[in-house]
C-alpha cells in the first residue's frame, strides 16, 4: 500500500495549527483495508489551500468556488495485476476543512479523516449522484468512520 501524502506549507500556515499527514494516512488505509483484492493500491493526497482547490474545482467541475475535497480516479480499477494499482489523486483544502470543523464543533483531525475517507471512496468508484448511490456511499463512509472511532456522520 502506497499512500503518498503531500502537505503544502501554505495549507498549514493558513490554519495556524500543527497538522500531521498521519491523519490522512490512517484514514485512507482504513478504507483500503476493506479491498484486499486490489493488489498494491497506491494513491496521492495533496493537502492544499482554497485557492488551489478552487482552481481545480472550476476547471474540472465547472464550479468557481473552493470545496473541501476533490477526487480524480485513475480508472485502473478494471484490472488487478501483479503490479501496483494506482487509484488516483485526492485534494483536500485544509482551509475549508478547518472552517467546516469549527462550524460543526469538532476537531480539524476528525474533519480531515472524514474528507480522506470520502475522497478514497470516490477513487474506488463510489458516488452520491442519486439517492441509491448516496445511500451506498454514506453507508460505507459511516462504517469506516466508526472503525476509526470518528463520531462524524455523512451529511
Amino acid at each position: 500500500m502506497n499512500i503518498d501524502v503531500r502537505l503544502e506549507e501554505a495549507a498549514v500556515a493558513s490554519v495556524g495549527k500543527v497538522f500531521s499527514p498521519d491523519i490522512v494516512q490512517r484514514a485512507v488505509k482504513a478504507v483500503l483495508e476493506d479491498y484486499p483484492e486490489i493488489n498494491q493500491p497506491a494513491l496521492t493526497v495533496l493537502v492544499t489551500v482554497d485557492k488551489e482547490i478552487r482552481s481545480l474545482n472550476e476547471r474540472f467541475m465547472g464550479i468557481d468556488a473552493p470545496t473541501d475535497v476533490l477526487s480524480f480516479p485513475s480508472g485502473e480499477l478494471t484490472e488487478f495485476g501483479e503490479e501496483e494499482t494506482y487509484l488516483g489523486d485526492i485534494m483536500i483544502s485544509l482551509e475549508t476543512a478547518a472552517r467546516q470543523a469549527a462550524q460543526g464543533g469538532h476537531s480539524l483531525a476528525q474533519e480531515v479523516e472524514l474528507l480522506s475517507v470520502h475522497g478514497a471512496l470516490h477513487l474506488l468508484g463510489y458516488d452520491h449522484g442519486d439517492e441509491d448511490e448516496k445511500r451506498q456511499m454514506w453507508g460505507a463512509q459511516a462504517t469506516i468512520l466508526e472503525k476509526l472511532a470518528n463520531p462524524l456522520a455523512p451529511p
